[in-house]
């Protein structure tokens, strides 16, 4: 009988076993226009330091070019491998390659996990494939300490910012019909969280609002991991909304009806009584988030500048989930 050979080099299930005990994985899914790629610039910048407190961080150009390739299915022709089971493989061996390196946390931050804002603009609808989406990835974070945070924005201030980046896109300025149609949409934060929740029932889902933490990546990673974030480079803005008259010339370059990007400082498409409709909409989340979220997700809201309150259940009011479900059905 032949001797067994011996194995060399790590033993990477021994490691993703041990990594799932001792290592915490925070997956930073967005959304969308709220100071994502801030934070991503931010954590790329700080790596060395980020390093040396025992954070890793994988961010788009890491999940983007490879380690995510294969875990959302794509139309195409049959090749006759798994691409989702090696996709899923290939995150779990990050996953102990960072534990090995001395990691106690890993931030994965890509908020295209859950869509993207030309798919929201294109449905008029709040990430309608949430759900779908990050159930395909679940399986790469089975068995281990995982934690979903999830930055939410004013839905009048979201949508704004949606439709200036999708103007830098190529596409035109919306017209009052398109507008409503996003204004008439019966999907919210609420729905989102929801969806997620589904998808990924043994993480820890967090909810933080932009308005408190707008700036302030290095607080947003002290929420994640507990630990105070370097604060060099805390303060630099990317990937903001262009001011109006720049999108106008954008518009202008590609022969497209600018009339509609009024304002000098910040553009803001919606008239009074849509903006009443889509805040009165984030009030509702808000007041979800406050009273519990049916237990889905915890609310942390900031109390000032750099400092946190995480927000329990209190009894309902007038405001809240019998509340909500009457206001959708009267639409």
């Amino acid at each position: 009988m032949m001797a067994a050979i011996p194995r060399i080099g790590p033993d990477w299930a021994a490691l993703w076993r041990q990594a799932g005990a001792f290592m915490d994985v925070i997956l930073h899914i967005g959304a969308h226009r709220t100071g994502t790629t801030t934070f991503q610039d931010y954590m790329r910048r700080n790596l060395i330091e980020l390093n040396a407190m025992g954070t890793g961080f994988w961010g788009p150009r890491r999940t983007r070019r490879g380690v995510f390739a294969g875990i959302l299915p794509k139309p195409g022709a049959a090749t006759g491998r798994d691409l989702q089971k090696r996709g899923i493989g290939r995150v779990k061996l990050g996953c102990a390659r960072a534990f090995s390196r001395g990691h106690t946390h890993l931030v994965i931050s890509d908020e295209n996990m859950i869509g993207s804002v030309c798919g929201n603009l294109d449905t008029n609808t709040l990430y309608p494939a949430a759900g779908e989406r990050l159930a395909h990835f679940a399986p790469a974070f089975e068995d281990r300490k995982t934690r979903v945070f999830l930055t939410i924005r004013a839905l009048d201030r979201y949508w704004a910012s949606s439709l200036g980046y999708g103007i830098t896109r190529g596409r035109g300025v919306p017209d009052r019909a398109e507008l409503d149609r996003l204004v008439q949409g019966r999907r919210s934060w609420r729905d989102v969280i929801t969806d997620i929740a589904c998808a990924m029932p043994h993480a820890d889902i967090n909810v933080v609002p932009f308005e408190n933490y707008v700036g302030q990546p290095d607080v947003q990673l002290a929420l994640m991991t507990g630990q105070a974030g370097p604060e060099t480079h805390a303060r630099n803005w990317c990937n903001a909304t262009p001011a109006p008259d720049v999108l106008r010339q954008m518009v202008a370059e590609r022969g497209q009806n600018g009339a509609g990007l009024t304002g000098t400082d910040r553009w803001y498409p919606f008239d009074a009584v849509q903006t009443a409709h889509l805040r009165e909409t984030y009030l509702d989340d808000l007041f979800w988030l406050r009273t519990g979220a049916d237990g889905l997700a915890n609310f942390t809201q900031g109390t000032g500048a750099n400092k946190t309150g995480n927000t329990s259940a209190i009894a309902r009011n007038a405001r809240g989930h019998g509340h909500d479900n009457e206001k959708r059905e009267m639409g």
